[in-house]
């Protein structure tokens, strides 16, 4: 993305390392870290780290992929993340996926800041874009269908077998 996506209340834009302390309010919270795949993160050095890998393959990566900063405009905080990846094994389909810190759920950030980053990926010649949780994740189930993604089954191919509820959305869901 060269230009940073605007919302009504949200600005998405590159990770910086001046990001590192909200990163680790988000990343190193027990909550979201319970869900997600991501190496545990101890401290905000431990949170610099990661952000300077993700700072530095950013410019690498072909778009639509690529990992964002999720920004409160009211407040400019970093309230949150998003990212679009090859899931794996096969490297064929992408995964949007999003994380909020916990104080900041509950008011439509998610969904609102997915909606603006999946046009976008479609702007990009995306055609369709999955987000997968575990069927025990009730919040992500929850946003994923507010975003409007469509419920399309069960399957262990992603993440180590590991059974997952799978969404998707496309152009024409819009």
């Amino acid at each position: 993305m060269t230009a940073p996506l605007r919302t009504e209340r949200l600005l998405i834009r590159h990770w910086t390392l001046d990001d590192a302390e909200a990163a680790y309010k988000i990343y190193g919270s027990p909550e979201v870290a319970r869900w997600i795949t991501m190496k545990e993160v101890d401290d905000v050095s431990a949170m610099r780290s990661v952000l300077e890998a993700w700072v530095e393959a950013q410019p690498n990566l072909v778009p639509p992929a690529g990992r964002w900063a999720v920004v409160r405009l009211a407040d400019n905080e970093v309230i949150g993340g998003l990212s679009l990846r090859l899931l794996p094994p096969f490297e064929e389909d992408f995964e949007l996926n999003w994380q909020l810190r916990p104080d900041a759920w509950g008011h439509g950030y998610a969904t609102e800041a997915s909606r603006a980053l999946i046009r976008w990926a479609f702007d990009q010649g995306l055609e369709e874009v999955f987000a997968v949780a575990r069927p025990e994740n009730k919040r992500a189930i929850a946003t994923a269908r507010r975003i409007g993604m469509e419920w399309v089954g069960e399957t262990d191919k992603y993440y180590d077998g590991r059974r997952l509820q799978v969404f998707r959305y496309r152009p024409s869901d819009l």
